[in-house]
């Protein structure tokens, strides 16, 4: 036997077994379970994430994918620095830093980021090169306040303010 037919032999049964597999019972009962598994995971713990714009550069690319964990802000609370993901009118949802928590006083000078008037360091921000200004806000009780990593984009494309609480949606996963 030559050995290109004793390869075809063996990658014949290996397609043959994985696109038609034995349609026993066996079958069907690890199908329902997967399916099952597959429900109950994406209806009460992730939730995919799609990153459509450049407000988060370079963090996470103009076009992605993610996975964001609906558990994680059920034990743990928000902290600072933590990218989450938000859900805004029309079911749309964006992935955006905190900055700040309750009753902290944000505020930006030529794009540096101040909280309680102190700078705050941002190792995630790349390339900080704007001129834009938000006089000092207070962050209301039960909001926080998010920005996109992308500070070189206008302010009013920028997408950034408070939030309440109750519209993050979860945490991203990496």
């Amino acid at each position: 036997m030559s050995l290109p037919l004793v390869f075809f032999t063996i990658m014949s049964g290996f397609i043959k077994n994985f696109f038609f597999p034995k349609l026993n019972k066996y079958f069907f009962i690890r199908l329902s379970v997967t399916v099952v598994i597959l429900t109950v995971l994406f209806s009460f713990v992730l939730m995919p994430a799609f990153i459509n714009g450049r407000s988060m550069e370079p963090s996470y690319s103009a076009v992605g994918f993610n996975f964001c964990t609906k558990l994680k802000y059920k034990f743990n609370p928000i902290q600072v620095g933590d990218v989450v993901v938000i859900r805004y009118v029309d079911k749309k949802f964006f992935l955006k830093r905190v900055v700040a928590l309750e009753n902290d006083v944000v505020e930006f000078r030529n794009g540096v980021l101040f909280v309680n008037g102190v700078y705050r360091y941002e190792p995630y921000i790349k390339n900080n090169q704007c001129d834009w200004n938000l006089p000092p806000r207070l962050v209301q009780k039960n909001h926080v306040y998010v920005v996109g990593d992308n500070r070189t984009m206008p302010m009013n494309q920028h997408q950034f303010g408070q939030v309440a609480v109750s519209r993050v949606v979860g945490g991203v996963l990496w």
